[in-house]
């Protein structure tokens, strides 16, 4: 990807994560079903998020929460005619794999995996765990495609993935 590739971030997570004011309202009945936040392009993510992408333009992020305890999706939109190489969906797949092979928390889904033929994914299905799964959708006809991942907010959380982000960029078990 181009470091001036205009990058979009889409991320919906459960309100764990929004502390405790948030947490109250959700479980006391009081917050929406579903709101998006953060839409002063400032979010405390958004500097890290640059960085370790290599990208010299800032990314738009939209974070949003949905009424649920916890999981979270985040997606990226991409354009495949403005990359380099011009890639389809199996080639960002394979790019993926490679990237992510042995890994023991990272799995890249088969690009016929059910949730991609339904053209449907739902945040919850790893709660209580540390896996983290990545999913390419794409449509080489309209050359765009969506990069997901799934996680649980709660259980992996911050500080283990930080942690295995690091030990991933040094190449550590």
């Amino acid at each position: 990807m181009p470091a001036d590739y205009p990058v979009t971030i889409n991320a919906v997570s459960g309100y764990s994560g929004g502390g405790k004011s948030m947490i109250a309202d959700f479980e006391g009945g009081t917050a929406p079903a579903f709101e998006l936040y953060g839409l002063g392009f400032e979010h405390k993510h958004l500097p890290e998020t640059q960085l370790y992408a290599g990208l010299a333009r800032r990314p738009i992020f939209v974070p949003s929460v949905g009424d649920y305890r916890q999981g979270m999706l985040v997606s990226v939109p991409l354009h495949l005619d403005t990359l380099r190489g011009k890639p389809g969906g199996a080639d960002l797949y394979a790019a993926l794999t490679r990237r992510y092979a042995g890994s023991k928390y990272v799995s890249v889904m088969p690009l016929d995996a059910a949730a991609v033929k339904s053209g449907r994914l739902e945040p919850e299905a790893l709660n209580e765990t540390n896996m983290l799964e990545l999913y390419v959708f794409a449509s080489d006809a309209y050359r765009q495609a969506v990069l997901v991942a799934r996680l649980d907010n709660l259980g992996k959380g911050a500080s283990g993935a930080a942690v295995q982000n690091m030990r991933l960029m040094l190449g550590l078990e």
